[in-house]
């Protein structure tokens, strides 16, 4: 491997970048979240979930929380902002885009969506393990 590319994989710089991209998703929506919490809670409530306000301010917290533990390793929980954003991510799978459902073309768009959810729960698995060392 030429130095200048093992130089800047085990840099602290490029680690905390790599975090902030892989969890943009995340923070991006807890943002959006708080600020347009009503155009959330009526996202919710039509998906039929009682307790829309609940629901989306856990939603806020995991992302937002999530993230920042993952992104900083504070206390050393980085691996548990990365599997509490896994877990958010699994749920929000058969909760959010249930495919199966659907008719086509919606139910590809769908099961897109779920299939990109769980490659990035490899990707947040692959960040817990490291955090962990």
């Amino acid at each position: 491997m030429p130095t200048i590319i093992e130089v800047t994989l085990v840099s602290d710089a490029f680690e905390i970048i790599t975090r902030v991209i892989l969890t943009s998703f995340f923070w991006i929506a807890g943002i959006f979240g708080l600020l347009k919490f009503n155009v959330m809670v009526a996202t919710i409530r039509q998906n039929g979930f009682s307790s829309p306000k609940y629901i989306v301010a856990a939603m806020i917290v995991s992302e937002l929380a999530g993230s920042v533990l993952l992104i900083t390793d504070a206390f050393q929980l980085g691996w548990l902002g990365a599997g509490w954003l896994g877990v958010f991510t699994f749920l929000s799978i058969p909760l959010g885009h249930q495919f199966w459902r659907f008719q086509p073309p919606k139910r590809m768009e769908e099961m897109q969506i779920a299939l990109e959810h769980f490659a990035l729960i490899g990707g947040l698995m692959a960040a817990a393990a490291l955090t962990a060392r």
